[in-house]
């Protein structure tokens, strides 16, 4: 299944969800994904990652994407030489995936987020949802802050870069 076939099959599912769910519409920041985290200063290594993977015009699409969003701080803590490894050209797919396991599509505010316990991300692997010590857990990374808006979506800060399953 291509990325964009895949992407669009599930933020259908999202938006069927939510709206089955009744979920609220948010109101949108003036920058996109991308830019929001751009503009940040905590996501340049995120930001270099999405250019080399070549989904920022995908971010940049209408979406809506909710992103969990690594800070440099996160992709700081990986083993050294795995961002750079990432980035390079013959690591394209990995890096996509790697990235794609970050986003879900549709627009997931906190609030909706702390009433799951999985989510299924644009690559098509599940993130577990929990609660631990008074903090939303995406995987193995806390969530620390929320509801970025942005016009194409909502991010969400993460400590961790998350990593797909390999199967």
């Amino acid at each position: 299944m291509t990325f964009k076939l895949a992407c669009k099959t599930a933020v259908a599912a999202v938006t069927i969800g939510m709206v089955l769910a009744g979920s609220p519409a948010r109101a949108a920041g003036d920058k996109d994904i991308v830019e929001t985290a751009t503009a940040s200063g905590q996501f340049s290594t995120l930001a270099t990652a999405i250019k080399a993977a070549g989904l920022v015009e995908t971010l940049k699409g209408s979406g809506p994407f909710t992103v969990f969003a690594p800070t440099d701080d996160a992709f700081g803590q990986l083993p050294p030489g795995t961002v750079e490894s990432l980035l390079k050209p013959e690591n394209k797919e990995k890096l996509i995936a790697v990235l794609t396991y970050h986003v879900v599509p549709g627009n997931v505010a906190s609030a909706d987020v702390v009433k799951l316990d999985k989510a299924t991300t644009v690559n098509g692997k599940m993130i577990s949802i929990t609660q631990k010590s008074g903090k939303v857990m995406i995987n193995d990374a806390a969530v620390t802050a929320t509801d970025i808006a942005a016009s194409n979506g909502t991010i969400h800060v993460i400590d961790k870069v998350i990593l797909p399953p390999e199967s």
